[in-house]
């Protein structure tokens, strides 16, 4: 198993390359401080496995997951970092990595979480799973309908930016019904324009 590290702590990279490289079914291919250095070498020569810190200097981690997951999306991506906080998790998550450690994991832990990737699991830090489970026990499933079909297809016209005169073509109703039913929209995400009523709908998983 190839393996790629991007870090921009020199000591802690030479560390990661001395602990990764010593176990016997794995080549650290690249080792790298900036994703800038990183991305050309891994578009070209993807490794089977990448540990991305996602705090570098210039171009973050989630940047570079991005990036690499667009162009191969069959390399496994093991974050390790010192965030902890559900904005990193999960835009690290959403972009394409399918492990989360936190900094300060034992080596053995670290190695095991790069054995569980590769072997199809989803290793995370247990401060990280517990995060991510909170996160989704907040999000009711009856937030899920909280909208009806008609209410749903309104709301994806607005993010999309249409107008109350297109919608109402696009759906063959009037201007004054769409007003009717993004009033009840705003109502019932607690709303009180456009904006709040998108993100508020994100957060609930209904759009």
């Amino acid at each position: 198993m190839k393996i790629a590290i991007i870090e921009d702590n020199y000591l802690l990279r030479e560390n990661l390359t001395l602990l990764i490289g010593g176990e016997p079914d794995i080549e650290v291919s690249g080792s790298f401080g900036t994703a800038e250095d990183a991305l050309p070498r891994l578009i070209e020569f993807p490794p089977d496995l990448l540990l991305v810190d996602i705090g570098l200097p210039g171009m973050s981690g989630i940047e570079l997951i991005k990036e690499v997951k667009a162009k191969h999306r069959n390399i496994d991506i093991l974050v390790h970092t010192v965030f902890d906080n559900k904005e990193s998790v999960f835009a690290a998550i959403k972009n394409g990595a399918s492990g989360y450690i936190l900094k300060g994991a034992t080596p053995r832990d670290l190695i095991e979480a790069i054995h569980n990737l590769a072997h199809g699991g989803a290793p995370m830090s247990p401060k990280i799973a517990r995060s991510v489970i909170n996160e989704f026990q907040e999000v009711s499933v009856s937030d899920q309908y909280l909208l009806t079909v008609r209410e749903k297809e309104i709301l994806l016209g607005l993010e999309h930016g249409l107008t109350y005169k297109e919608l109402g073509a696009k759906l063959s109703i009037s201007p004054h019904t769409i007003h009717t039913h993004i009033k009840n929209i705003y109502e019932k995400l607690h709303a009180h324009n456009r904006q709040e009523a998108l993100n508020t709908a994100r957060k609930k998983g209904i759009i």
